[in-house]
């Protein structure tokens, strides 16, 4: 096609005009986004959508706004300021226990595994009272006292039964705990907790004594008249003083219950009445090992349902299911089962005598018994009631020492 002169100004002109207009809005975004104040228009948009910060203006406060500033410190409550003395009182006589053991890998390659656990300090020769189950197994022994000082232990006492273990250590300037008397201990007084739970040193806890029951400790034995107590314990707390509210010595903390979960506290825990350990530090003093009286049998608590449908008459008591071979309930004349059967889906013996009373006091299970054998000594002798069928007799028992196991004999 054939294109005249002024058809190729008129070109040139067009492509002129396109060219200016595209210079000006060029020109205009330029200027826009380099020069125009920021009013939260394209300009803003532009710079969040590029990902750019924002600048802010410094935040001021308000000129009429006034702070109310305490003029002095405030008193501590009666309650705060006993917390405080029970902690001051006896956190340097609190200490750590680290022992360790030796366990082996896959490839039964010898590892050292360590664990933690609480004590407190009896007297200035050094000696520690803790939980067995914190150094059972151990190899070495590890003290940390309150101001950090590292000390190697001995271990000069276990008492597995009770789980109990002395320690010993060569320190100066030792601050001893305070015992006290846990034979009068009431529902709803006040505890302390002091010890080392999960490693965290120095930690106090308070509550109050939920009740007192036997239960079974960790290592199967059984604690007779145990401090259940809602204070938090947790693991490294073992070994560990419980304080009544003057600083003093009532327990010594051994296990918690977790509901099956996950190995911490759960709002109930238990100590072993610090009676308990005097009895066995005493025994250790005057014969060099602990004396846990025991009638040496194994038994069976049942109720008057039971105990009429084996032939005997409708009281509770403890079915003897077997003595000790040699013990002192054999030797008593006391019989054991002869009969195996079921209770349940739980085998049994059947066949022999039925404890009722020690001493005049009615017993109904192994619990009870174990109280009993608490507050005597080996040696001593007691006077057994027990129904052999349908006749009721008394039998003097002396006591022997049970040995140091985790058997539920009493």
């Amino acid at each position: 096609m054939l294109q005249y002169p002024k058809d190729l100004w008129i070109a040139k002109l067009m492509k002129a005009r396109l060219f200016l207009w595209t210079v000006a809005i060029l020109g205009g975004f330029y200027f826009v986004t380099t020069h125009a104040p920021s009013t939260g228009g394209a300009h803003e948009q532009l710079i969040r959508a590029l990902g750019a910060p924002r600048e802010q203006a410094p935040a001021q406060l308000p000129r009429d706004m006034e702070l109310i500033d305490a003029h002095a410190a405030p008193g501590l409550l009666p309650e705060e300021q006993n917390n405080i003395a029970v902690y001051k009182k006896a956190l340097p006589s609190v200490v750590n226990i680290t022992s360790t053991i030796v366990a082996f890998d896959f490839f039964y390659g010898a590892v050292p595994e360590q664990g933690q656990g609480s004590g407190f300090i009896l007297d200035s020769k050094g000696h520690i009272l803790t939980n067995f189950h914190v150094v059972s197994d151990a190899r070495t022994v590890e003290v940390t006292l309150y101001n950090k000082h590292q000390y190697k232990a001995n271990v000069l006492l276990t008492d597995k039964a009770h789980d109990l273990a002395l320690l010993q250590i060569q320190a100066p300037n030792l601050q001893p705990v305070t015992l006290a008397d846990s034979n009068n201990l009431q529902v709803g007084q006040m505890v302390y907790a002091i010890g080392n739970p999960f490693g965290l040193s120095g930690t106090m806890t308070r509550g109050m004594i939920s009740s007192i029951r036997s239960v079974r400790g960790p290592m199967g034995n059984l604690i007779s008249d145990a401090i259940q107590t809602d204070a938090a314990i947790n693991p490294g707390n073992s070994g560990g003083p419980l304080l009544n509210s003057r600083g003093e010595v009532i327990g010594i903390t051994t296990m918690i219950a977790t509901g099956g979960g996950a190995d911490q506290n759960a709002g109930i825990g238990f100590a072993i009445p610090i009676n308990t350990a005097k009895a066995a530090l005493n025994d250790f003093s005057r014969y060099g090992k602990v004396l846990r009286p025991t009638l040496g049998i194994r038994g069976l608590p049942i109720g008057p349902d039971i105990a009429e449908q084996v032939g005997l008459p409708p009281v509770p008591g403890v079915l003897v299911e077997r003595t000790l071979p040699g013990g002192p309930a054999e030797r008593a004349g006391i019989h054991g089962g002869t009969q195996k059967a079921y209770l349940g889906n739980t085998p049994i013996i059947i066949g022999g005598d039925l404890i009722v009373a020690i001493d005049g006091d009615q017993v109904t299970n192994d619990q009870e018994i174990q109280q009993i054998m608490d507050g005597h000594q080996a040696g001593q002798s007691v006077t057994v009631t027990i129904f052999r069928g349908r006749q009721r007799m008394d039998k003097k028992v002396v006591l022997g020492n049970a040995a140091d196991t985790s058997d539920v004999q009493v």
